[in-house]
């Protein structure tokens, strides 16, 4: 995307308005020149290619299909391939694609990869990205280098990056903290929507969609979610209420479900790999068609290769809703591996 004079407002905003002592004065100068956001994004391959759903009142239709952008897509040196993923994604029609300032470490390769598609692809996809910053300031400096790495000007979303704890949560809504950041972008039209995104605790996030209208929620549902501190239970319902777009993840748990899964040797693996002892009991069709049977606007899934992005963009076409029999069938399946499949709420790490 060109450097166009709005796009320079934009920056130029976040660089004045990150110096506290500066703040209201920025806000002040910059209101006169910001100008409205494109279009909503529009992929014109979407509606031939999958099923779609509201993004809740955010007046987008989504691809029920997202790109995740861990796996391949995060890991260093693999541009070639992370690239070719993107690509792909949004030749069969993807038309949501989700990042992170954390995705990739210091060197953010996840959003490095998927800025070199935007630069030429922006105005094809809905693009989301997070901070996992509590403060404004430091929230805005995410901000800014997810801009210029995403080679935009703006984000369709931008979300708090994993709440897990309420001292978070007091932090985010507290003097100087993320919240303030959020609500200053919004207004200076960097980012469409404000979100937030949680793995761990339910009343974490039910506690922020208490104290801010949200447009949207990416929260972690799989087969075996109502076995251990349920999202399906509370959470959905109210995300529901409030009318907001919901976006699955961990479908698979990183495949920890999935009958290809294999546990490593003991003592060969470290991280959420440790804990998955068993080998998976669903097969891709069953984890996906799970979570998609819900009242979820689309679900995010990383992908290895372009082969396995294929798989996932030929399920989200095939797509029926489950009845209340297969889903319980499903469910039962997974119990035996809760551990494993929800092993962000028992450790509460990844992304």
């Amino acid at each position: 995307m060109g450097e166009d004079k709005s796009a320079l407002n934009r920056r130029d905003f976040l660089k004045i308005g990150g110096v506290a002592t500066a703040g209201l004065l920025a806000q002040e100068t910059m209101q006169a020149s910001v100008r409205p956001l494109p279009p909503l994004p529009e992929n014109p391959r979407t509606f031939e290619a999958m099923p779609t759903r509201n993004l809740g009142k955010t007046g987008y239709r989504v691809s029920i299909f997202g790109l995740g952008g861990q796996a391949t897509i995060e890991q260093p040196n693999s541009e070639e391939q992370a690239m070719a993923i993107v690509e792909r994604a949004l030749d069969l029609g993807v038309n949501y694609i989700d990042t992170a300032a954390a995705y990739g470490g210091e060197q953010r390769w996840s959003q490095r990869y998927i800025g070199k598609v935007m630069k030429q692809r922006r105005h094809e996809a809905y693009l989301a990205s997070k901070t996992d910053d509590r403060t404004r300031d430091g929230s805005l400096r995410l901000l800014e280098e997810s801009l210029r790495l995403l080679n935009t000007d703006y984000l369709d979303a931008w979300q708090l990056h994993h709440v897990t704890a309420m001292e978070e949560v007091d932090q985010i809504f507290g003097k100087g903290g993320a919240i303030e950041a959020f609500q200053e972008a919004h207004e200076q039209k960097m980012v469409r929507n404000l979100g937030v995104t949680g793995h761990a605790d339910p009343e974490v996030l039910i506690e922020c969609l208490n104290r801010f209208p949200f447009d949207q929620i990416l929260m972690a549902l799989n087969a075996a979610d109502k076995y251990h501190m349920s999202f399906q239970e509370k959470l959905l319902p109210l995300a529901l209420e409030k009318q907001m777009g919901i976006i699955g993840m961990k479908i698979p748990a990183r495949g920890h479900l999935l009958t290809s899964w294999q546990p490593p040797a003991p003592g060969t693996a470290s991280g959420a790999t440790a804990t998955a002892t068993k080998a998976g009991t669903l097969n891709m069709r069953e984890a996906m068609y799970y979570v998609l049977s819900h009242p979820v606007s689309t679900v995010i899934i990383g992908c290895d290769s372009v082969a396995q992005l294929e798989e996932n963009v030929k399920l989200a076409r095939e797509f029926t809703p489950l009845n209340e029999e297969q889903m319980a069938s499903i469910s039962t399946k997974a119990e035996p591996l809760t551990r494993q499949a929800l092993f962000f709420r028992y450790i509460r790490i990844g992304h």
